[in-house]
């Protein structure tokens, strides 16, 4: 094997400047000419071989040829802006802001929850209840208003009364008890028509134990079943007043017996034992005047028989027949005290399970839990309030400038802007926690208040606002004057032109918010659209 040459330049001729520059050569012999030819086909050149074999550097280098040469012509006939002379650039012109027309005001912004207000678990206390606590009618439906005198739930056949108030029942009202929960009784029986005595008087008495049959009646039930010993109780102390009211009435007619003095025959009686006493003594005298034992004993029995008559005149001792009147008077006073209490025991009471308390009535129901003929156990519905509220939460430092009362904005799922009060703001329990904040949309429809129903929604509540249309500008366009006046730049004619006349307006600002100041002129002239300077 031949060895292979090192590259083709070691093997190409080299050709001289007079081997290119040659003179012109003699006719060529046609045999010579052709064999030339064929021997020139049948051999490969050079230039061929080297182009075949670097094709891709050949390539990369006349991209690289083609670049150059683009460029320099781009930059000969193109001029980039930077090399613009400064005669040809324009100068710069004054950065200016129309002076605004209008109200202005300062919002915050909070995300709120559409739903029904105050949300409630109701339970009740069946510990009173001496079998199983079942349900047994008056289930309301989802949505259904629960108003004062409504029955929320029947439970063992008695009815559960809705009543307003923020107390929940805790005990059964009784004769004789008294507290807070008595007073908002009464309030609750004055606000639904029903007399249950002065709410200022905290006792349960009589009258109020009265308004509870009453309250049984508005709402078509018998009122609660009175103890079970109580009738006979009742019964019992009835008898035993009758029975002191005879034996007292026996001692006052004895007692008026013995103030009346001796009766006709008693005085007959004693004045024949006189009479029949003088004879015996005469008698003696007569007989034998020497008998002193016959006529001393004669004497004596006259002396006594007209002692007992003179004791007729004088009237008889009546302090049996008084001690008689007055013991029978207190067994009277007594069974008559046993009586009242008997009575007292008796009279209608209020269970606790039998009540439910609610605030802000009427309330909606939003979840039922009790079933018809099941055991009641934990809460048996949930309420919410009857209107639509919106509550969310703010950061301390804004919720600190919302009052009760403020109006909001939020907009209606058809895009509409809607009106809501500020009703509630909570502070949080510390500095670090949101504070809470329930409005009061104004009057939806229906489909509205389906539509709003477990949404979220922008509020936007002005916390400061202009009585009216006001000029406004930019806190930017403010500046200080040397006297600590605050002043406004105006231009008067064209702002583009950096050499445009401008004039200084003393303001006086007022309400600010979202970057725009409200301005007054003090000294000078401002109006709606005049153009006033925020930068150069």
């Amino acid at each position: 094997m031949s060895e292979r040459p090192e590259s083709d330049a070691a093997t190409r001729p080299t050709a001289s400047v007079d081997d290119l520059l040659v003179e012109p050569a003699a006719e060529p012999d046609p045999s010579l000419a052709e064999a030339s030819a064929a021997s020139a086909a049948s051999a490969p050149s050079p230039w061929r071989a080297v182009v075949s074999r670097n094709r891709t550097l050949w390539i990369t280098a006349g991209i690289a040829v083609l670049a150059l040469v683009g460029g320099l012509l781009l930059g000969r006939f193109v001029m980039a802006p930077a090399s613009a002379t400064a005669d040809d650039a324009p100068a710069p012109g004054l950065v200016t802001v129309p002076v605004a027309f209008g109200p202005l005001s300062n919002d915050v912004t909070i995300r709120s929850d559409v739903g029904f207000a105050d949300p409630v678990e109701v339970k009740i206390d069946t510990s009173a209840i001496s079998g199983p606590a079942v349900v047994t009618g008056q289930v309301p439906e989802l949505g259904a208003e629960l108003g004062p005198l409504s029955v929320a739930l029947e439970v063992a056949g008695r009815p559960v009364i809705t009543l307003p108030g923020e107390l929940p029942a805790y005990r059964t009202l009784r004769f004789g008890v008294s507290g807070p929960d008595v007073v908002q009784f009464k309030e609750a029986m004055r606000g639904v028509g029903i007399d249950a005595g002065d709410p200022a008087n905290d006792v349960f008495d009589e009258q109020a134990a009265g308004a509870v049959t009453a309250l049984y009646a508005a709402v078509g039930y018998t009122g609660p079943a009175s103890e079970e010993d109580g009738e006979s109780a009742v019964r019992g102390a009835q008898d035993g007043v009758r029975s002191a009211e005879q034996a007292l009435a026996s001692a006052r007619s004895a007692l008026a017996t013995a103030r009346s003095g001796a009766s006709a025959v008693e005085i007959r009686e004693a004045d024949n034992q006189v009479a029949s006493a003088r004879r015996t003594l005469d008698a003696a005298r007569a007989t034998d005047p020497n008998d002193a034992v016959g006529i001393g004993n004669a004497e004596d029995e006259l002396a006594l028989a007209q002692l007992r008559r003179q004791q007729l005149d004088v009237g008889r001792d009546t302090s049996a027949e008084r001690g008689a009147v007055d013991a029978a008077a207190s067994q009277l006073e007594q069974a008559q005290r046993d009586l009242t209490r008997a009575r007292q025991e008796a009279l209608p009471a209020l269970p606790a399970g039998e009540v439910l308390y609610l605030t802000e009535l009427p309330r909606r129901v939003d979840a039922v839990t009790a079933e018809r003929g099941s055991i009641l156990s934990g809460a048996a519905m949930t309420v919410s309030g009857a209107t639509v509220a919106l509550t969310g939460s703010a950061a301390e430092a804004d919720a600190a400038l919302l009052t009760v009362g403020a109006t909001a904005t939020f907009a209606l799922p058809d895009g509409a802007e809607h009106t809501a009060t500020v009703s509630e703001v909570t502070p949080g329990a510390s500095g670090e926690t949101r504070w809470q904040v329930t409005l009061q949309p104004a009057d939806l429809t229906p489909e509205q208040i389906a539509q709003l129903q477990g949404t979220n929604v922008r509020v936007v509540i002005a916390v400061g606002a202009t009585a009216g249309n006001v000029l406004s500008v930019p806190a930017a366009a403010l500046t200080a004057g040397p006297g600590g006046e605050t002043r406004v730049e105006v231009v008067d004619g064209d702002p583009r032109d950096s050499r445009a006349e401008t004039r200084l307006v003393v303001v006086e600002t007022g309400l600010s918010a979202g970057g725009a100041v409200e301005v007054r002129a003090v000294d000078g002239e401002l109006a709606a659209d005049d153009l006033v300077v925020v930068g150069r």
